[in-house]
Order: C-alpha cells, then structure tokens, then sequence
C-alpha cells in the first residue's frame, strides 16, 4: 500500500487513513478501527485532562467499546484537513465533530463534542498507520449526563 496507487496521491492516502478511523468508530467495526493503529499509540484527549499517555490499541478500543456500546447512534465528522510529511511520517491536523445519540425521556438525546485532532501517522508495508493521537476539545454541548 506504500507504493504508487494510480488514482490517489500519498496525500489521499494518509486522509483516507484517518477517515477510515472515524467511519469505522461510527460503525463500531471494532476489527476496522484496530487495523488504523499501530500496535501503541501516543494517546491525548483534553476530554481527560490532556496527559498523553502510550497505549495499546486494544486498550483505546476498549475504552471506546466501554463508552460507546450504550449509543444508538454515534457520527464523527472531520475536515479541513492540513498534512505535512517528514520522510515516512504524516502530521495530519483536522477539525472534528462528534455526535452521540441515545433517546432518552428528557428528548435531550444529543451530546455533540466539537475540536480538533492532531493525528501522526507512519508508513508501513500495510499502509498508513496511526503512531499518536490527539483530540483537543473545544466545546461539549447539549445533554452533558447523556448515556450515564
């Protein structure tokens, strides 16, 4: 996957990448989500006080399992992306949105996160995988106690 494609540019590639990420988390293919990193991830959320920390991506994903499995619906959208390259290496930063969804009594059934991510990538022979992770929150809003 490293090599020449003939319809995409490295650029392309790399945004597919984490694209891929994000539709496979709204789909929740956990198998799909886990092919996107690298075996450990430099891992930093402001939404837990901003500490990077090296994880495995079978622990990101079952963090994320934990937290989202109770959503009926979860859609993340990304854009405004911005790629800088360094050899192998990809600094991809982006905008982002997340919905969650989860109908409750009070019909306050959204909580919506808006940031942006600082995402690393590195080339390898299966193609181009997340080596760190970021996301910096800008506002929570609508139910905050959605899915608690």
């Amino acid at each position: 996957m490293t090599g020449e494609h003939p319809l995409f540019t490295k650029r392309d590639l790399v945004i597919e990448a984490v694209t891929t990420l994000f539709v496979s988390i709204d789909n929740r293919d956990w198998d799909a989500v886990r092919s996107c990193f690298t075996e450990k991830v430099l891992f930093n959320t402001t939404l837990t006080e901003g500490n990077p920390e090296i994880l495995s991506r079978d622990q990101i994903i079952r963090d994320w399992q934990e937290g989202l499995e109770c959503l009926e619906a979860i859609h993340h959208q990304v854009g405004n992306f911005l790629v800088q390259f360094n050899e192998n290496v990809a600094i991809v930063f982006c905008y982002g949105m997340a919905y969650h969804y989860l109908p409750n009594r009070s019909n306050r059934n959204t909580k919506l996160f808006v940031g942006s991510y600082d995402i690393s990538l590195i080339s390898r022979d299966d193609g181009w995988k997340i080596t760190a992770f970021t996301f910096n929150s800008k506002f929570i809003a609508g139910n905050l106690k959605l899915g608690e």
